[in-house]
């Protein structure tokens, strides 16, 4: 499996991230979280500087260990939006809503959603991060995933989408709240693809 593929780059910190996580650590305790869980919540409140998230954000460390395990042995990425894509700089991801078109009762975001599918099967790890319709339209589908990253924004929908995937029992990342975007689902994937296969290769 190349590079490429599994996101196993040496990652060079740059020393202001460095500097933002030591301030972010300094006002948020994160020591209390399982390892995964920690990346994942710090890495988040990090993109949007919302110390808020903490509290905001679900997760089950034993799926994040099994998404893990599956995103660094080369598991797809399904992203909603480009934005997500453009977020997850180390690893490349499958997008198909320039292909998508709407219809009755049918979202573009939802029929990016269905096409995505049909094209990567089951088995992958899905990161929504923009259209509560493209979440509505995951959870109809078959899709068996490692790992739903399922973190829309907005007033109409993005509450009902989310509380919808905690309760379809799929192994999945999601907040309570309106808030989320694409910025804060891209970072909760990075989390998983920055942290370390093994204890030597730790970093911020």
């Amino acid at each position: 499996m190349s590079d490429s593929v599994t996101g196993r780059l040496n990652r060079v910190v740059h020393p202001i991230e460095e500097e933002s996580y030591r301030r972010l650590r300094a006002r948020l305790d994160t020591s209390h979280f399982p390892p995964l869980t920690r990346a994942v919540v710090e890495r988040v409140v990090h993109s949007a500087a919302d110390l808020d998230y903490a509290t905001d954000l679900v997760m089950d460390e034993g799926e994040l260990a099994k998404a893990h395990t599956a995103l660094h042995a080369g598991a797809p990425v399904v992203v909603d939006v480009e934005m997500v894509a453009a977020g997850i700089t180390r690893r490349e991801t499958v997008c198909r809503l320039r292909d998508a078109k709407a219809g009755p009762g049918l979202t573009r975001s939802a029929h990016a959603i269905r096409l995505a599918y049909e094209q990567v099967g089951p088995g992958a790890l899905w990161v929504i991060g923009n259209a509560p319709t493209a979440l509505e339209e995951l959870l109809t589908l078959d899709v068996d995933p490692v790992l739903v990253i399922g973190l829309p924004v907005g007033f109409v929908g993005a509450v009902e989408s989310k509380a919808a995937l905690r309760g379809s029992g799929l192994p999945a990342v999601s907040n309570v709240s309106e808030k989320g975007g694409s910025a804060v689902a891209s970072a909760a994937l990075n989390a998983l693809l920055y942290h370390p296969t093994s204890p030597s290769e730790e970093t911020t």
